[in-house]
């Protein structure tokens, strides 16, 4: 593991050298004990001191941190065409930890922490490809019980300034020649992004909010698709989510090209024109008893003239689930809401390398299912796999070759808890970060043993 965190980060400039060893080793100690606490990961009180010492360090920046990584996610980026860039916000809630300082309300105000909006890349097959975008802030307390002003107030002066500003840096830091299409959920049905510029080969495809007027129609937006005749059908695999199971649904798909009006409350609208999309309805008409049908509604500058293309905006938007299982890796995961770092300023500094270990326990998840066949030296380094290998077969000596990685997150899944039953399925990011945890003392000892007598002094 540590290989992968020295290839992904070593470019880390914090203006001193030690600084970025720190956080090569500290990640790596963090990726290795998913769920585990800072002190419990980092296995002695030096190391743990280390460790508090560098999130708690002036020159160590959020941004150095992301900045690094996306270096190294430019290098994934061979022979991909085309990525799903896809947006969200969550919120870390400290309110266990009162004597943190510099928190802000959360839902409810009761509640105190920050928020944190991201931006994850990942292939349109699903495999993620690493966060190129995030912000992280304290909602201001002095502005809870003013939103009756809210919609008198320009985008840019609200929280919803920050999808805009997510797209623009997404697109700065992305090569020109890669498609970029940016997924959001209905929280980003805001007539503004839609307005804003983009450069060619950027589009979006976001789930309406908002019943909106339009130009070429007497009726809203949901009566005139509803109106529009059935395009066809097709099933679509729906990812489990925090209340629902993974389950095959038969979607009906409707779409059309539609000029969105301005909204009549927005402060600019006289300076505003109208926008062109396509619409896409996806719904379920005969669900499952007692499950809730699915019904999206999607708004995207993608051109949709045929079923194929309403088909692929459907199942570009089904990925939009891998942002929530991120999330669930950082809070359930990493229990990164445990931190007790004292101020907010050090708690960004966190949440920035904890992005980079839930990213790759995310990875490490569905790598496995896009190239079951590559070899699991992708992931793992010769030390992890032969161990992993030797405890699996129980057999003291490993093969010559690495087995493959599909094969070998199996096993590691099997450490955590997998059955591997046939009616058990494809191993989950939950099975995978408790392997991971029995995967590292294994492979200490294994090292141990295969030390030679005369080197262990100096191990």
């Amino acid at each position: 593991m540590s290989s992968w965190a020295a290839t992904e980060l070593v470019s880390a400039d914090f203006g001193d050298a030690r600084l970025t060893r720190r956080l090569i080793g500290l990640t790596t100690a963090l990726a290795a004990h998913p769920t585990a606490s800072v002190p419990e990961a980092c296995g002695t009180p030096a190391a743990t001191k280390a460790a508090y010492r560098f999130w708690d360090h002036d020159a160590v920046t959020p941004h150095a941190i992301h900045a690094a990584h996306h270096r190294a996610l430019l290098g994934r980026l061979a022979g991909v065409s085309a990525l799903l860039a896809i947006q969200d916000t969550t919120a870390l809630d400290f309110t266990a930890h009162p004597a943190t300082r510099d928190l802000g309300p959360l839902h409810p105000a009761t509640r105190h922490g920050v928020w944190v909006h991201s931006v994850l890349l990942a292939r349109p097959d699903g495999a993620p490809v690493g966060v190129v975008d995030q912000q992280v802030w304290a909602r201001d307390a002095a502005m809870i019980g003013i939103s009756k002003q809210r919609r008198q107030r320009a985008t840019a002066e609200k929280e919803s300034q920050r999808w805009l500003d997510a797209q623009a840096a997404t697109l700065d830091r992305l090569p020109a020649a890669v498609r970029v299409v940016t997924v959001a959920d209905r929280e980003a049905d805001i007539f503004d992004l839609f307005a804003a510029p983009r450069r060619a080969g950027a589009d979006l495809l976001v789930r309406a909010a908002h019943d909106r007027a339009l130009a070429e129609s007497a009726t809203r937006l949901w009566a005139t698709i509803r109106a529009v005749p059935a395009w066809g059908s097709a099933t679509v695999t729906l990812r489990r989510g925090d209340d629902r199971p993974p389950r095959e649904a038969v979607l009906t798909l409707r779409a059309m090209t539609a000029t969105l009006l301005p909204p009549r409350h927005h402060p600019q609208r006289a300076t505003l024109a109208p926008v062109s999309v396509a619409v896409v309805l996806a719904s379920e008409e005969a669900p499952p008893p007692e499950v809730t049908p699915v019904t999206w509604l999607l708004l995207t500058t993608v051109p949709v003239t045929t079923l194929a293309d309403a088909l692929t905006c459907v199942r570009w938007y089904t990925q939009r689930w891998l942002i929530e299982r991120w999330h669930f890796i950082l809070k359930s995961g990493c229990a990164i809401e445990r931190l007790q770092l004292e101020t907010a300023a050090r708690l960004a500094r966190a949440v920035a390398t904890y992005s980079v270990v839930a990213w790759r326990l995310l990875w490490l998840t569905y790598q496995a299912r896009a190239t079951p066949d590559a070899p699991c030296t992708v992931a793992l380094d010769e030390a992890e796999w032969q161990a992993l290998w030797c405890h699996t077969h129980r057999i003291p000596r490993p093969p010559a070759t690495a087995p493959p990685l599909d094969e070998a997150v199996r096993w590691i899944a099997r450490l955590g808890g997998h059955q591997g039953r046939k009616g058990d399925g494809v191993p989950g990011v939950q099975t995978i970060w408790r392997g991971l945890r029995h995967l590292e003392d294994l492979t200490a000892m294994y090292r141990l043993l295969h030390t030679p007598v005369g080197l262990m002094g100096n191990a």
